[in-house]
């Protein structure tokens, strides 16, 4: 009876661990390609997940902050999508390479041409942005997610420090600090710096699958856990009535 109470505790656990990692799994994401310094330029991907089992991803809508407005937004070419640049008139003109820009991009639109992101697949979507604030630690990027049954995800919650994720979370960019915040203390510090964030960027570019096989392995060991201790007690049984 004691070792049926372990397994189904340890089943419990593993389920409980599962449950935790699913929902994280399946937002709408960005993440740079290397860094995202601020006052620079960057390349930056949307993440977009299937979540469902019976219908494709056939429309991402990603709105920019008017906050921090960029003017210069390029998405790369993607076969099988359509791309749309929406651009608005700023109301406080910016100024970039001694140039007065009136306006900047509010808005891209990919459309599936063919049969979009099918169930049990996602896609990247790049961007090349810039110039990225200088007075800003994060830009939120809200996207709406559209499948071929017309159902429509709103990824446009706003993360806030010190409370739980919501449950439809806006995209979020995270700014590293600029070149002149990184002088080296010391010589050799310089590259020592760079390898640093190099091994950064490729951790967070990779996450996701880290995280996953992370929350897997630790359901093994759980799994296994229960397993040994089971095996343990039913030993000293057979050697109490031996």
């Amino acid at each position: 009876m004691k070792v049926s109470r372990i397994a189904a505790s340890g089943a419990l656990a593993a389920t409980a661990v599962l449950a935790l990692s699913s929902p994280a799994l399946a937002h709408v994401s960005v993440r740079p390609e290397g860094t995202a310094a601020k006052g620079g330029y960057a390349v930056v991907d949307f993440k977009v997940p299937n979540e469902r089992d019976n219908a494709s991803t056939t429309k991402l809508e990603v709105t920019f902050p008017t906050g921090h407005p960029l003017a210069s937004v390029m998405p790369e070419p993607i076969d099988g999508w359509k791309i749309d640049v929406t651009r608005s008139e700023l109301a406080k003109p910016l100024e970039m390479h001694g140039k007065k820009i009136t306006e900047a991009v509010s808005k891209v639109t990919w459309t599936a041409t063919g049969q979009g992101i099918e169930p049990g697949f996602f896609q990247k979507f790049p961007l090349s942005v810039g110039t990225l604030p200088e007075d800003a630690d994060r830009l939120v990027f809200k996207a709406i997610q559209t499948y071929s049954d017309k159902e429509v995800v709103r990824w446009i919650e706003v993360p806030q420090q010190g409370q739980d994720e919501p449950e439809h979370p806006a995209p979020v960019l995270t700014l590293s600090a600029t070149e002149d915040e990184h002088a080296p203390a010391a010589p050799g510090a310089a590259k020592a710096s760079d390898d640093t964030a190099n091994a950064a960027a490729t951790t967070a570019s990779d996450g996701d699958g880290t995280d996953t096989t992370a929350r897997v392995l630790g359901v093994v060991g759980i799994v296994a856990g229960v397993a040994g201790v089971a095996f343990g007690v039913l030993a000293g049984r057979r050697r109490s009535a031996a």
